[in-house]
C-alpha cells in the first residue's frame, strides 16, 4: 500500500564557480549598488560646485550648460569603470586598457575642454585623475596612485586659489575638500566594497567547508555501517559454503544468519539515511501540502503551531511515505493533511478519496515500515480502509524532541 520515499530532502549543492570567479550573494550584490551610487553622488556633487562657481562669473549661460552636459556625461562613464571594477576577479589581474579605452578618453576630454574655458587646472585635471583612481589597480599601486592623484589635485586647487579663479568671496579650502578629497573619499566606498567582497567570500568558502565535512562525517559513517556488516556477512556466507557438503543444516543456519545480518545492514542504512535527511516536521508538511497540490488534489492542511517540537525522526519519514501512497494509490481528488498535539502525545492523520474498487491494500514495505518506526517510538498506527476514504492515523508520544 505505502511506497517507500525515493526522494531526498537533503538539499542539492550549488555549482561550484570556477576558480577566481566573483560568486556573490543577494545582498553583497544590492551593496555593490549601493557603492557605485555614492561614488557618482560624490562625482556628482564635485560638478555642482563648478557648475555654481561658473555660473557666479558666466552671465551668458552657455559655459555652465557645457560643463553641467558635459560633467553629467563624465559621471556617466565613469559607470563602466565602476562596472569593471565590480567584475575585477572575473576579468583577473591588471588594467584591461582597451576596453576601458572609452570612459578614459571621455574623462581626458571633457577636462581639456572644460578646465581651460572656466580657467581652473584642477577642473582640467579632475575627471581624469578621478577615473585613473577607478581603476584595477594593484594594491600598492593604487594606494601610490591614490597619493599621487590628492596631492596633485591639492597643488591645482591652491594654484587655482592664487589666481583667484574662482573669485574673491571664494575660500582656497572649499576647491581643495570638493576636488583634492575626491580620490580619498572614492576610494573608501570602494574599499568597503572590498570588504564585503571579502568576507561574502570567506561566507562561501566556509559553507563550503561545512558542506564538505558533513559529506566526509556521511561517508564515514556508512563505511563503518557497511564495512562491519559486509565484513561479518562474508564470514558468515564462507562458513555456510564449508559447512554445507558436510552439515546441510549447520550451513543453512549460517545463510539464515548472513540474511538476517543483510537485513541489519539495510536497517541500519535507512535508519543512517532519515537521521541525516531529518527536516523540520513544517517544512515536511508543507512539501507534502504542495506536493499534493501539484498533482492535482484539494488539500486541506492543519499544522499546530508548535511542529517543530514534534519527533521530526519518527514522524519525517511516515509524512514522506504516506504522502508517496496518496499520489500513487489513492487516485482520488482530495486529501487532509493534519498535525495536532493532545495534552500529551502529537497526532499525524493523512485521509484521501479512495476510487471505489482500487486496490489499497499494503505492498509489504510501506505500513510495515512505518509500523516498525512507530513502535520503536512507543506510538500507535491507525490503517482505516473504508469504501470511499482511507486514513492513516499515527500518535507518538511527546518526549520534547527540538529541531534545531
Amino acid at each position: 500500500m505505502v511506497l517507500s520515499v525515493t526522494s531526498s530532502t537533503e538539499p542539492v549543492a550549488p555549482e561550484e564557480p570556477y576558480p577566481g570567479a566573483l560568486y556573490l550573494t543577494r545582498g553583497v550584490n544590492a551593496t555593490w549598488w549601493y557603492t557605485a551610487s555614492a561614488v557618482l553622488f560624490i562625482e556628482l556633487m564635485v560638478m555642482s560646485f563648478w557648475v555654481l562657481t561658473v555660473g557666479a562669473t558666466d552671465t551668458r549661460g552657455a559655459l555652465v550648460l557645457f560643463i553641467a552636459v558635459g560633467g553629467v556625461i563624465w559621471c556617466a562613464s565613469t559607470l563602466l569603470l565602476l562596472l569593471d571594477y565590480r567584475h575585477r576577479i572575473d576579468a583577473g589581474p591588471g588594467v584591461p586598457w582597451r576596453r576601458l579605452a572609452f570612459p578614459l578618453l571621455v574623462a581626458a576630454a571633457f577636462g581639456a575642454v572644460a578646465g581651460p574655458l572656466a580657467d581652473s587646472w584642477q577642473l582640467a585635471a579632475m575627471p581624469l585623475v578621478q577615473s585613473l583612481v577607478l581603476l584595477n589597480w594593484p594594491r600598492g599601486v593604487r594606494f601610490r596612485v591614490v597619493i599621487a592623484a590628492t596631492v596633485l589635485l591639492g597643488v591645482l586647487a591652491f594654484v587655482d586659489a592664487s589666481a583667484d579663479v574662482l573669485g574673491a568671496g571664494t575660500p582656497w579650502l572649499v576647491p581643495f575638500a570638493m576636488g583634492a578629497l575626491l580620490p580619498s573619499m572614492t576610494v573608501s566606498s570602494l574599499w568597503f566594497w572590498d570588504v564585503m567582497v571579502t568576507l561574502d567570500r570567506a561566507r562561501a568558502s566556509e559553507a563550503r567547508l561545512a558542506a564538505t565535512q558533513e559529506r566526509l562525517r556521511v561517508a564515514t559513517d556508512v563505511h563503518d555501517l557497511q564495512g562491519h556488516h559486509l565484513q561479518v556477512i562474508a564470514l558468515q556466507l564462507e562458513l555456510a559454503e564449508r559447512l554445507l557438503p558436510r552439515d546441510p543444516d549447520a550451513g543453512m543456519e549460517q545463510l539464515r544468519a548472513a540474511r538476517v545480518s543483510v537485513d541489519e545492514a539495510r536497517q541500519g542504512t535507512r535508519d543512517l539515511a532519515t537521521r541525516y535527511r531529518s527536516v523540520p516536521l513544517s517544512d515536511e508538511l508543507a512539501n507534502a501540502r504542495d506536493l499534493l497540490r501539484a498533482a492535482g488534489l484539494e488539500v486541506e492542511a492543519v499544522i499546530d503551531p508548535g511542529a517543530a517540537a514534534a519527533p521530526a525522526s519518527a514522524l519525517g519519514p511516515v509524512i514522506r511515505e504516506t504522502t508517496t501512497n496518496v499520489l500513487r494509490h489513492g487516485g482520488g481528488r482530495r486529501a487532509h493533511l493534519a498535525l495536532t498535539r493532545t495534552a500529551d502525545a502529537w497526532r499525524y492523520e493523512i485521509a484521501n478519496d479512495a476510487v471505489p474498487g482500487l486496490d489499497v491494500g499494503d505492498d509489504g514495505s510501506g505500513l510495515a515500515g512505518i509500523r516498525r518506526r512507530i513502535e520503536e517510538a512507543q506510538g500507535t498506527l491507525d490503517v482505516r480502509a473504508e469504501a470511499d476514504e482511507f486514513v492513516v492515523i499515527v500518535t507518538v508520544p511527546s518526549t520534547g524532541e527540538e529541531m534545531q
